[in-house]
C-alpha cells in the first residue's frame, strides 16, 4: 500500500460580507499534481472562479501597491476592459470619474456603486488608504451586480481590505517621497513682440471692413493710433505708443522696459509628496488581526493646493467557537488640505488660475512698475506690489490679479471619518451558515473660505464663509447561506435582507465686512449675507436571493433576484424587483479537453438581467418642493422650487452578456472576449414646459427615454518568457462602445444642451454644432454652411465658394450633427520584467477615435483679442488674397463669427498616455536576515509620465462628453521609496 500525504495550505484568505473564504492549495504526494481553487469576491460572498458566470475583474494589491496614488480610484484606470476613466484633476487627493460599460444615464448619476467589505460606501474614496486594500473587483454585468438591485445599473466596485493571517507576527514599514509636477503641457502662445502687430492687424482690417471708403494708409494710421490707447492700454516697449507698430511692423528699435511678464511661474511650481506606512499583523489558530497607520502629504504644483491624510485601522477576526466566528474593523481618518479653485465649475471666473494664466495676454505684468524707471515696485515693508490691472484691455480682467488673490484668499477643508464594520457568522450545521453584518460610517466635513478685502470679489470689505456637513450611513444585513454537494452536483443558496439608511446634515454661513486682520472666523465679520441649513434622509430596504448550481464545475447555472424599496419615490412605485439569470459551460472540464496540454482553460458563459438606478439629484423626486428664505425684511418669503411627477421611478437597465474565457499552455496565455448589450429604459429627462406655466427651470423630470450601450471587450495577457531567473509578461485590453437613444416620449423630440443634441438615433454625446466650412481664399472671411432658411436669399453675407452656398454670418449658419465624443476603441496595455531581484512594470492607456470640443484652444484663436493670449497657430492666419489656410483673417469687425462656437473647434481625441511605471529591487533574505529583516525592497514609481495627443495642451480624457474646461490638469508624480519587513 502506497502512503499518500496530503498537505493543505491556505493560499488566499478573504473576508467579504462577513464570510471568511479560503482558497486552498492541495498538494498530493508533495511532488504530484497541484490543484488551486481560486476564489474571487462576488456580491455578498465569494465563489470559485471557475464556476463564475458573470463578468468580474479582480485587481490585487500587488498590482498597485508601489504606486504613488492617494485615491484607490486612480488604480482603476486601465485595470479592466469596458471601464472608461475621466482622469482626475491635479488637486491632490482628487478622484477620477468612472463609467463601466458606457453611459448609464443622461440626467442622473453614471458612477458605479462602491462596496467596502460587504457594505455600501458613499464617502469620498480619498478616505481609504490604498495600502489597506487587499483587492478590488469590478462587476460589470447583471449576473454580477443584480444582488445590489436599484443601485447597480452603473456597475459595482467591491473593495476588500487586508486582514491578518495565521502564523508569526509580521511588521512592515514603508516610506516614499518624490516630486509633483504638471503632466499636460500648456498650449503654445505668441510672445509680446509677435502680439502687438497681430492686434494692430485686426484693428486695421476691421477699419477697412467697417469704413469701406478708407484707404489702406488711413486704416494703418488708425490702427497705429488706437492700438494702445484704444485697445491694449499697455505698452511694455520703450518707444512711443504711436511709434510701436508702423505699417504692421514692430518698431525695430523697441526694447522691453521690463521682463517680469510670467503669470504661471509664481502660481505653478514643483510640489512634494511623502507617504509613510506602518502595519502589524498576525494571528493564532483562532484569532487573526491586522492593524495599520499611515500618513500621506502631497502638495500640488499649484500653490496653496495640498492634501494631508492620517489613517489608523484595526481589523480582528476570531473563531470563538467551532460554530461561531466574529469580526470587527474600524478605520479612523483625518484629512485636510488647501483646495484649489475647481476649474471645471469656474471655467471662466476671475479666480480661476488656469483660465487666467492661459488666456492672459503676453504684454501684462503681474507687478506694478515705476512709471519713470520701470523698476518693480515694493511697499514700505519690502513686499512686492501687484498690478491691479487698470491699464489692461477688455479681455485681460482689468481690476483683478490672480496671483495676489490666490495668495490672499483661503479655502481649507477638514474631514473626519469613522468607517466601521462588524459581523457574526454562525455555523448552524455543516451546510447552513447564518451571518449578520453591520456597517456604520460617519463623515464630518468642514470647509472654510476667506475672500480677501484688498482685491477681488469681496473687496473692500472682505468676506468669509463656513460650510459643514455630516453624513451618516448605517447598513445592516442578515444572510442565510446554504451549501450542499450531492455527488457531482453542487448547490449554493443565499437568502438575505438589508436595511440602508443615509442621513445628510448641512449648514452654511456667509458674512461680509471684516473687522480685524488675520481672522477669518465668522465673528470677525459684520453683515450676515446667508445662513442656511438642511437635513436629508434616504432609506432603502431590500430582500434578495441567489441560487448557484454547477455539475462537476462543468455546467454552470446562476440566478438571483432582489426586491428594493427606495424612499426617493412615492409609495405606489417604491418597490421593484431586479433579477438575473446566467449559465456557463466550462469546456475545459469535458473529457475531450481534460488532458489537453494546449488548452488549459476554456469557458463559455452568458447572462441576462435587470438592475436599476435611483441616483437622482433629489431625495424627494415625487414631491413638489419650495425654496425658503426669500424674505422681504421681516416678511417671510417662499418660492416654488421643483415641480414633481409623482409617478417617477427608477431607470432600469436590461443587460445581456456573452463571454469566452480562455487559457493556453498552462495559462501562459490567458484572456477573455465579451459582448454586452445594455438597454436603459425609463430614462429620466427634464421635459420642457411652457414659460407661461410658471414651472421652475421650465421643465419637469419624467421617465421618458430609452437608450442602449453595446460593445465588445477583449482582454489578453501572457508570459512571453518564463524561467528561473527571468520573466517577461505582456497584457492588453481593448473595448468598443456604441451608444444610441432609441426612444423619447411625452412630446419630446430633442433636447439641446450646450454642444450636444439628444434625439432618437443619436448618442447622448453626439455634437450638434454650426457647420464650419473654412476660410474664403479671396478675402479671409470665416465661412459656414448656410442654413436652409437663408440659402436662397440675396444678402451680402451669403456667397458661393467652390460651388457651395456659405455664409459669413454665424447667425445664419447651418446646425448639424458633427461626430461624437465616444471613441472607436479604448483600453490599456502593459508589460513587466522580472530578472532575479529586479522588477520593472509599465502601463499605457490609449484611445482611438472620437472628437473633443476644444474650447480652451478656441479662446486662444480669437480674430480680435483685446488683451487675451493668442495661440501660435494664429500666425497661420489669412493675409493675402488666394492664400489657402484654415485660420481667418484678423478683423475687429468680423471676429464674432470667426470665434463663434462651431465644428471648427472639434479635434481628434486620439491619445496614448504612459500612465504609470515601477522599478523595484528586492534584497535576498539571507543577505538581510542578520539585521533582523525578513524583507527589504527599494522602489521608484511614476504616474502620468508622458502623453501624446492631437494638439499640444489638449487633454482629451478630462470629460466623457468630450468638452474641455480651464481646469487643474493632472499631475505627474515620481517617487522613490523603500519597504522594510520584520
Amino acid at each position: 500500500m502506497k502512503l499518500r500525504l496530503s498537505l493543505i495550505t491556505t493560499a488566499v484568505l478573504f473576508f467579504a460580507g462577513g464570510q471568511a473564504v479560503e482558497a486552498q492549495r492541495s498538494k498530493k504526494d508533495t511532488i504530484g499534481e497541484q490543484k488551486i481553487d481560486e476564489v474571487v469576491i462576488v456580491a455578498y460572498g465569494s465563489q470559485k472562479k471557475e464556476t463564475l458566470v458573470g463578468s468580474n475583474t479582480e485587481v490585487k494589491a500587488k498590482q498597485f501597491a508601489d504606486r504613488p496614488i492617494s485615491n484607490i480610484a486612480q488604480a482603476i484606470d486601465g485595470a479592466s476592459a469596458g471601464v472608461k476613466v475621466s482622469t482626475s484633476t491635479g488637486q491632490p487627493g482628487a478622484s477620477p470619474s468612472i463609467q463601466i460599460r458606457g453611459i448609464g444615464s443622461y440626467g442622473i448619476s453614471t458612477a458605479p456603486l462602491y462596496v467596502v467589505d460587504g457594505v455600501i460606501f458613499t464617502g469620498a474614496l480619498s478616505a481609504l488608504n490604498p495600502n489597506d486594500i487587499a483587492s478590488f473587483n469590478i462587476l460589470k454585468d447583471a449576473a454580477s451586480t443584480s444582488l445590489y438591485g436599484s443601485a447597480a445599473a452603473n456597475g459595482v466596485v467591491l473593495i476588500t481590505t487586508k486582514t491578518g493571517k495565521k502564523g508569526a507576527d509580521a511588521l512592515s514599514f514603508s516610506m516614499s517621497t518624490g516630486y509633483v509636477g504638471r503632466a499636460i503641457p500648456e498650449y503654445s502662445r505668441v510672445n509680446a513682440a509677435q502680439y502687438y502687430p497681430l492686434i494692430w492687424e485686426a484693428i486695421r482690417n476691421g477699419r477697412l471692413t467697417s469704413v469701406p471708403t478708407s484707404t489702406v494708409a488711413a486704416a494703418n494710421a488708425y490702427a497705429t493710433a488706437n492700438l494702445i490707447s484704444g485697445v491694449l492700454k499697455t505698452n511694455i516697449f520703450n518707444v512711443a505708443d504711436n511709434q510701436l507698430v508702423i505699417d504692421g511692423i514692430l518698431n525695430p528699435n523697441a526694447q522691453l522696459k521690463y521682463t517680469d511678464l510670467d503669470w504661471q511661474g509664481p502660481l505653478f511650481n514643483t510640489g512634494f509628496r511623502q507617504n509613510y506606512e506602518l502595519n502589524y499583523s498576525g494571528g493564532t489558530n483562532k484569532t487573526t488581526y491586522f492593524s495599520s497607520v499611515s500618513y500621506t502629504n502631497e502638495t500640488g504644483y499649484l500653490i496653496k493646493s495640498d492634501f494631508e491624510r492620517f489613517t489608523a485601522r484595526l481589523k480582528v477576526d476570531s473563531q470563538v467557537k467551532n460554530w461561531l466566528k466574529i469580526g470587527t474593523s474600524i478605520s479612523a481618518v483625518s484629512s485636510n488640505g488647501n483646495n484649489s479653485v475647481d476649474g471645471a465649475d469656474n471655467n471662466s471666473a476671475y479666480i480661476n488660475p488656469y483660465a487666467w494664466t492661459r488666456s492672459m495676454g503676453p504684454i501684462y505684468s503681474p507687478y506694478a512698475h515705476d512709471p519713470t524707471t520701470f523698476a518693480t515696485m515694493y511697499d514700505a515693508f519690502g513686499n512686492i506690489v501687484y498690478d491691479a490691472g487698470n491699464a489692461r484691455g477688455a479681455d485681460a480682467a482689468a481690476g483683478r490679479n490672480i496671483i495676489q488673490e490666490t495668495l490672499l484668499n483661503k479655502d481649507i477643508s477638514k474631514n473626519y471619518y469613522i468607517i466601521s464594520r462588524a459581523y457574526a457568522e454562525i455555523k448552524v450545521d455543516p451546510y447552513l451558515t447564518l451571518s449578520t453584518n453591520v456597517g456604520y460610517d460617519i463623515r464630518n466635513n468642514r470647509r472654510s473660505r476667506y475672500i480677501n478685502k484688498v482685491i477681488g470679489d469681496a473687496a473692500p470689505g472682505g468676506a468669509a464663509e463656513k460650510t459643514t456637513y455630516t453624513e451618516q450611513t448605517i447598513t445592516w444585513n442578515q444572510l442565510l447561506n446554504y451549501k450542499r454537494k450531492f455527488g457531482s452536483h453542487n448547490f449554493e443558496f443565499l437568502l438575505g435582507h438589508e436595511n440602508y439608511k443615509y442621513i445628510y446634515e448641512y449648514m452654511y454661513g456667509y458674512k461680509q465686512g471684516q473687522t480685524v486682520d488675520n481672522n477669518d472666523e465668522l465673528i470677525n465679520f459684520v453683515t450676515p449675507t446667508s445662513l442656511t441649513s438642511q437635513t436629508d434622509n434616504y432609506r432603502k430596504e431590500s430582500v434578495f436571493s441567489r441560487l448557484n448550481y454547477d455539475y462537476d464545475s462543468k455546467y454552470l447555472l446562476s440566478g438571483s433576484i432582489r426586491w428594493d424599496a427606495s424612499s426617493r419615490f412615492s409609495k405606489d412605485v417604491r418597490w421593484s424587483s431586479f433579477w438575473s439569470v446566467g449559465a456557463g459551460w466550462r469546456i475545459k472540464g469535458e473529457d475531450f479537453l481534460k488532458e489537453s496540454n494546449l488548452i488549459s482553460d476554456l469557458k463559455l458563459r452568458g447572462s441576462y438581467g435587470e438592475v436599476g438606478n435611483d441616483g437622482t439629484n433629489s431625495y424627494y423626486m415625487y414631491k413638489n418642493t419650495f425654496s425658503l428664505g426669500y424674505n422681504n425684511a421681516n416678511e417671510p418669503g417662499i418660492l416654488f422650487g421643483f415641480l414633481a411627477d409623482p409617478t417617477i421611478t427608477w431607470e432600469t437597465n436590461k443587460q445581456s452578456d456573452v463571454g469566452l474565457d480562455f487559457g493556453f499552455f498552462n495559462n501562459r496565455i490567458n484572456g477573455s472576449v465579451e459582448y454586452y448589450n445594455r438597454t436603459t429604459s425609463d430614462l429620466i429627462f427634464p421635459v420642457p414646459t411652457p414659460v407661461s406655466s410658471g414651472v421652475p427651470n421650465n421643465n419637469i423630470s419624467r421617465n421618458v427615454g430609452t437608450m442602449y450601450n453595446r460593445g465588445f471587450e477583449i482582454t489578453i495577457g501572457g508570459d512571453v518568457i518564463k524561467n528561473e531567473n527571468f520573466t517577461w509578461s505582456l497584457n492588453a485590453n481593448a473595448s468598443t462602445l456604441k451608444n444610441q437613444i432609441t426612444g423619447l416620449s411625452n412630446g419630446i423630440t430633442e433636447i439641446i444642451n450646450g454642444t450636444k443634441k439628444i434625439s432618437v438615433g443619436h448618442s447622448v454625446y453626439d455634437y450638434w454644432l454650426r457647420q464650419w466650412y473654412g476660410v474664403d481664399p479671396a478675402d479671409g472671411s470665416p465661412l459656414f454652411l448656410v442654413a436652409d432658411a437663408f440659402a436662397n436669399t440675396t444678402a451680402t453675407d451669403i456667397r458661393t465658394v467652390n460651388g457651395t452656398k456659405v455664409t459669413t454670418n454665424f447667425n445664419k449658419a447651418k446646425y448639424d450633427y458633427s461626430g461624437t465624443a465616444i471613441p472607436d476603441l479604448f483600453g490599456s496595455f502593459g508589460t513587466s520584467f522580472t530578472y532575479k531581484n529586479w522588477s520593472v512594470s509599465a502601463m499605457f492607456t490609449y484611445q482611438l477615435g472620437g472628437k473633443t470640443y476644444d474650447s480652451n484652444y478656441a479662446s486662444l484663436m480669437s480674430s480680435y483679442s483685446q488683451g487675451g493670449a493668442l495661440s501660435t497657430d494664429i500666425l497661420n492666419r489669412w493675409t493675402t488674397p488666394g492664400q489657402i489656410t484654415d485660420t481667418p483673417a484678423l478683423n475687429s469687425s468680423t471676429y464674432t463669427s470667426s470665434n463663434a462656437a462651431s465644428s471648427r473647434w472639434l479635434v481628434k481625441s486620439d491619445f496614448i498616455t504612459f500612465r504609470q511605471a515601477n522599478l523595484t529591487y528586492s534584497f535576498n533574505p539571507e543577505m538581510i536576515s542578520r539585521f533582523g529583516l525578513s524583507g527589504l525592497k527599494l522602489m521608484v514609481s511614476g504616474e502620468n509620465l508622458w502623453s501624446k495627443t492631437a494638439r499640444k495642451g489638449l487633454e482629451p480624457s478630462q470629460a466623457f462628453n468630450g468638452t474641455t474646461t480651464n481646469r487643474y490638469s493632472p499631475a505627474r508624480i515620481v517617487t522613490i521609496g523603500f519597504n522594510l519587513s520584520f
